[in-house]
């Protein structure tokens, strides 16, 4: 049974639900399936928050009974979703214990998961209000990497990130401020679209950090990616962004090769002061390497990167202090979360908005490199997964000086909102993931996804499984 268990998880979500479809298999078997492995390899990860076992089995059995016609293209499938996003009947906890009452309705990217046919089967850790790139919380624990227990998965959606890589769900929500999908994508071993601002409804939130945030999926391949962004893609008149509409399907857009592509790369980070490592610039040229095999015209280069501090900094604070500002407990919230509400307090939501409106003019400036280039390469995180317990004792200044090297390369695209994308690219000596950025220009996720499914199919990583949990 454990092996017909992660043979069935590991699959993904589009063989899932064409399982399902096909008859081969039932939701609830599915469920169970995922149910089995979180009850064994989750009290070693601390991937969930809550699993949601007898609404998911509940859940199973109605679509089981559902008539063929009608039937979404995630039909059956188990997903997670992590826990700043509002599933019906459980408390959105934002990674905290400020919040006890269960909320009334599912945000609007859960609902269109229902729509679509999935099975809400849990919701996953994170650091409160996603302020950290370490899964780690007084709450509620720390998350590990299924690739190695003693470090961290990342985060903020460390918790979807560990549940994907183990093979507890084919996929998992997240959401991406400063890089909350890519690296918990890359430290192991996924594919995570940060998806271009406004592509996705933060409903009923009309925004997440402001312009910072966006929602996307984790998943163990480009395709089950464009699958769920089909399922995902559209904004509600709530949400105060939205993105030009993609004029193809998703899924269907991967039919068509990218052609040759103008591809720079380079291992610059775009925050000063920090050195990636060197085994991310030797996957950086590999990467190089197989994407010219591929026929690109893929070339060094030295970007000039605008300076993203100050318009970041308003709106992580401006983020943080909005969310705590609607949480029922207040006083519970961690006593870091409220050393960084201290200093949220000297930035007027004025200067929140000056923030917006700096990162839009940066935004332009970064457009400009892409005159002479399609997409830019560059490693996802200058540093390897470090040791679980980066946030134990630190308080706020020690806790943004160990998160640097992890957002060097990635919260630059959270001000601009161009879309980006951690790309699997092979294991280090540490038995580690190793991963690679593709950026592209605003609204252009097609050419992202186009390329990344090249490199996938160039060098396969789906099939790769953690030895933890391969069994």
């Amino acid at each position: 049974m454990d092996r017909d268990d992660a043979e069935l998880m590991f699959q993904g979500v589009e063989r899932q639900a064409e399982l399902v479809r096909t008859g081969k298999v039932t939701s609830r078997a599915l469920v169970e399936a995922a149910l089995r492995r979180i009850d064994r390899f989750d009290p070693a990860l601390g991937a969930f928050r809550v699993v949601l076992a007898e609404q998911a089995r509940a859940e199973a059995d109605a679509r089981d009974a559902e008539a063929e016609q009608g039937r979404g293209p995630l039909h059956g499938v188990p997903i997670a979703v992590k826990d700043e996003l509002d599933v019906a009947g459980q408390v959105t906890t934002f990674g905290g214990v400020a919040n006890h009452s269960p909320v009334a309705a599912d945000s609007e990217a859960v609902r269109r998961l229902r729509a679509a046919g999935a099975v809400v089967i849990g919701k996953t850790t994170m650091p409160e209000f996603g302020q950290w790139p370490f899964t780690e919380s007084d709450a509620h624990g720390t998350a590990h990497n299924p690739w190695d227990t003693t470090r961290t998965p990342g985060g903020s959606s460390g918790g979807s990130a560990a549940a994907v890589a183990a093979g507890l769900v084919g996929a998992a929500l997240g959401g991406d401020g400063g890089g909350s999908i890519r690296i918990p994508a890359a430290c192991c071993g996924l594919f995570g679209l940060k998806p271009q601002r406004g592509r996705v409804s933060t409903a009923p939130n009309a925004h997440l950090w402001y312009a910072l945030g966006t929602v996307g999926p984790l998943t163990r391949s480009v395709r089950d990616a464009a699958l769920l962004y089909d399922v995902l893609a559209g904004t509600t008149a709530t949400d105060r962004w939205s993105a030009r509409p993609v004029t193809t399907g998703w899924l269907r857009a991967l039919e068509t090769p990218p052609g040759r592509l103008r591809i720079g790369y380079s291992a610059k980070p775009a925050v000063p002061g920090v050195r990636p490592h060197p085994e991310h610039v030797g996957a950086l040229r590999e990467t190089v390497r197989a994407l010219r095999e591929l026929g690109h015209d893929v070339r060094e280069v030295n970007p000039r990167y605008p300076d993203a501090t100050a318009p970041f900094a308003a709106q992580f604070c401006g983020g943080v202090r909005a969310e705590a500002a609607a949480v029922e407990r207040p006083d519970l919230l961690e006593p870091r979360t409220r050393s960084t509400l201290a200093l949220a307090r000297l930035v007027p939501e004025s200067a929140v908005e000056r923030g917006i409106r700096a990162g839009e003019r940066l935004a332009g400036r970064a457009d400009r490199m892409f005159t002479s280039m399609d997409l830019l390469l560059t490693p996802v995180v200058a540093a390897r997964p470090r040791p679980v317990g980066a946030l134990d004792g630190a308080g706020l200044l020690t806790a943004l000086a160990r998160s640097r090297p992890m957002v060097a390369y990635t919260a630059l695209w959270n001000v601009t909102g161009h879309p980006a994308a951690s790309v699997p690219a092979g294991l280090g000596t540490d038995g580690l993931p190793l991963a690679v950025q593709l950026v592209g220009r605003r609204d252009d996720e097609v050419s992202v996804l186009r390329v990344a499914a090249q490199l996938e199919e160039a060098r396969p990583w789906a099939a790769r499984r953690p030895p933890l949990t391969d069994s």
